[in-house]
C-alpha cells in the first residue's frame, strides 16, 4: 500500500531536490569564497600585490560581520522576512560583491578613474586607523582596496546564506533524515574547496595566456546559477507553506538581553573561544595552503604536449575526484557487508589515483585539493559516533593535537623534502589529509554541544554570538600571516620562494591554545557536569 503524501515534503524526491538546491548554492559560494587562494603567486606577478595586501584583501570578508555587525542584522532579517526572502536576499549580495571583485582585478580596472580615485582615497579611515582594524593602509594597491570593498559585501551575503539555509533544512527535514541531510549538505559544501584550487589555476592558465580575471569570472558564473538555483527553491518553497496552510516559520532572533544569561556560562566561553581559535588556523590557513606548498615542495615544469599539460586531465582529476567523495560518503549509509567494502575500495583506489594524477601534474593546488575528501568520508561517522557514543569533549582535545601536529609538519618536515619530488609530495598529501580528518572531529563535536551549555530557548542568540566572535578570527589572521610573511621575506620577489615557518608556527600556536582550551573545558564539564562527554541520543 503506497503512502499518501500530502505536501511536498512528504516526497523524498522532491525534500531532497531542494536541499539539493540549497546545498549547491553553497557549493557555489564556497568556491568563490577561496578564488584567489590557489593563484596567490600570480597576484603577485600580474597584479603587485604582495603579502599584506593579498592578507587585507583576504580577511576584509568577515570586516563587516565584526565590525558593523551584519551578522546580528543578518539573523533580524532572517526573523523578519523569513527564509525565502533572505535565501533570495544572500544570493544577490554575494552575486553584487563577486562582480565588484571580478571588476578590481580584470584589465578593465587599470588606468580607469576608479582606479585612480582608490589610489588616492581610503588610505587613513578615521577610527578604524586609531584602532588598528583598518580594512586598508596607506599603499595597499587599488585594485586590491576595491577588490577588498567586493569581498566585504559578498561575506555579508555568505554568513546570511549560511543560516538560511541551516533554517530551510530544518524546515524541510524536521522528524526526517534532518542530521543526514545536513551533513550532505556540509560534504557537498566542502567540495566547493576541492573544486576551487583544482578549476581557479586551470581558468587563470587556460590557453596559455595568463588571466586572474578569468579565474573569478569562472566563480561569478557559478554565483549566477547559484541565484537561479534559490529563485527555484523560493518557488518549492512557497508552494510548501500553500499546503502546509502555515505561516512561514522564522528565527527567534537574537536579543541583547540574552547575552547576560549566555555570557554567565562558563562552558560557553569555552567552547567560543576553542571554535575561533580552531578555525582561524584552518581557514586563514587554506589561502595561503598552495603558496605554502609551491615554496616547501620542488615541482618541475610539465612538457607541453604532455597528456598531463593538458586542460582534459584537469577535468579526468576532478572527475576522479568526485569518485573519491561520493563513494566515501555513501559507505557510511550503505547496510549491505559487500556493497560497503566494494564502495570502500573503490574510494581508496580512486584516491591514490587522484594523488598520482596530482603527483604527474606537478601541481600544488591540486595536491592541497585533496584537503576536504577524507573530511567527506568520516564526517558522518563522527557525528554519529557523538550521537551515540558522546565524547564530544574528548574528540575537541584531539583535533586540536592533530591540528598542531600538522601545521609543525608544515614548518619543520615538509621542508626538509624540498630536493624530493616524490617524498615531499608524500608527507604533503598524508599531512593534509590528516588535518582533513582534524577539520571534521571539531565541527562534528563543537555545534552539538552548544546547545548542552545554553538554555533551549536562547540557543540562536548563543550561535549567532559563537558566529561573531568566530569571525574575528577569520578577519584577522588572513592579514596576520601576510604581514608576518612579509616582514620575514624581506626583500623576496618570487613568490615561490617565502619561508612560512613563522606564520606555521603561528598557526600551531593558536592549535596549542585551542588544545589547553579543551583540556579544561574537560575539567570544567566534569565539575559542572555540562554532559559534553555523554552521547546526544540517549
Amino acid at each position: 500500500m503506497t503512502e499518501k503524501l500530502n505536501t511536498l515534503r512528504d516526497s523524498a524526491a522532491i525534500r531532497w531536490t531542494a536541499l539539493l538546491l540549497l546545498a549547491l548554492a553553497m557549493f557555489c559560494s564556497y568556491i568563490f569564497m577561496d578564488i584567489l587562494s590557489p593563484i596567490k603567486d600570480l597576484m603577485l606577478t600580474e597584479r603587485g600585490w604582495d603579502s599584506t595586501a593579498f592578507g587585507t584583501m583576504q580577511g576584509s570578508e568577515t570586516f563587516l560581520n565584526v565590525f558593523v555587525f551584519f551578522l546580528i542584522f543578518a539573523g533580524i532579517i532572517l526573523d523578519k522576512m523569513g527564509v525565502r526572502f533572505t535565501a533570495i536576499l544572500s544570493g544577490v549580495i554575494m552575486l553584487i560583491g563577486a562582480l565588484i571583485k571580478y571588476y578590481a582585478v580584470s584589465d578593465m580596472f587599470i588606468g580607469s578613474s576608479v582606479e585612480t580615485w582608490f589610489t588616492n582615497n581610503l588610505n587613513y579611515i578615521p577610527i578604524f586607523d586609531e584602532l588598528g582594524v583598518s580594512p586598508f593602509y596607506e599603499g595597499m594597491p587599488a585594485s586590491a582596496k576595491f577588490a577588498a570593498v567586493g569581498f566585504m559585501i559578498f561575506g555579508c551575503g555568505t554568513e546570511m546564506g549560511g543560516i538560511t539555509v541551516s533554517r530551510g533544512i530544518v524546515k524541510w527535514f524536521k522528524g526526517r533524515e534532518m542530521a543526514l541531510a545536513m551533513g550532505s549538505e556540509m560534504a557537498l559544501a566542502r567540495l566547493g574547496v576541492a573544486t576551487c584550487m583544482i578549476f581557479s589555476p586551470f581558468f587563470a592558465k587556460l590557453g596559455g595566456n595568463i588571466s586572474v580575471s578569468r579565474a573569478v569570472a569562472f566563480g561569478v558564473v557559478l554565483l549566477c546559477i547559484a541565484l537561479i538555483m534559490v529563485v527555484v527553491y523560493f518557488f518549492m518553497d512557497k508552494k510548501l507553506d500553500s499546503q502546509t496552510g502555515e505561516a512561514e516559520e522564522k528565527d527567534d532572533p537574537f536579543r541583547i538581553s540574552d547575552l547576560g544569561q549566555i555570557l554567565k556560562s562558563s562552558g560557553f566561553w569555552l567552547v567560543a573561544l576553542l571554535c575561533v581559535l580552531y578555525y582561524s588556523a584552518i581557514f586563514p590557513f587554506q589561502k595561503y595552503a598552495v603558496n605554502m606548498l609551491q615554496c616547501n615542495l620542488t615541482f618541475t615544469a610539465v612538457p607541453e604536449g604532455s597528456i598531463w599539460a593538458s586542460p582534459s586531465i584537469t577535468l579526468i582529476q576532478y572527475g576522479v575526484m568526485l569518485v573519491v567523495a561520493i563513494t566515501a560518503f555513501m559507505f557510511n549509509f550503505m547496510k549491505n557487508k559487500a556493497a560497503k567494502s566494494s564502495a570502500l575500495t573503490v574510494s581508496i583506489l580512486a584516491l591514490i589515483a587522484y594523488c598520482y594524477m596530482g603527483y604527474m601534474r606537478q601541481s600544488a593546488e591540486s595536491i592541497f585539493a585533496v584537503f576536504p575528501l577524507l573530511a567527506v568520508g568520516i564526517t558522518p561517522i563522527l557525528g554519529s559516533y557523538v550521537d551515540h557514543k558522546g565524547k564530544a569533549a574528548s574528540m575537541l582535545v584531539l583535533g586540536s593535537l592533530l591540528l598542531i601536529a600538522c601545521h609543525l609538519i608544515f614548518a619543520f618536515i615538509l621542508p626538509q623534502f624540498k630536493g624530493s619530488q616524490v617524498g615531499g609530495v608524500v608527507v604533503a598529501y598524508l599531512t593534509i589529509l590528516v588535518l582533513g580528518s582534524s577539520f571534521s572531529l571539531v565541527p562534528a563535536s563543537l555545534w552539538p554541544s552548544v546547545p548542552k551549555l545554553v538554555d533551549q530557548k536562547i540557543i540562536g542568540s548563543a550561535y549567532a554570538l559563537i558566529f561573531w566572535i568566530q569571525n574575528i578570527g577569520l578577519w584577522l589572521f588572513p592579514l596576520v600571516i601576510g604581514k608576518v610573511l612579509d616582514k620575514t621575506n624581506p626583500g623576496v620577489t618570487d613568490p615561490t620562494q617565502f619561508d612560512y615557518t613563522a606564520p606555521l608556527l603561528m598557526l600551531a600556536g593558536l592549535g596549542l591554545a585551542a588544545l589547553i582550551i579543551g583540556f579544561v573545558l574537560k575539567v570544567v564539564d566534569k565539575k559542572h557536569n555540562l554532559g559534553l562527554e555523554e552521547p546526544n541520543i540517549k
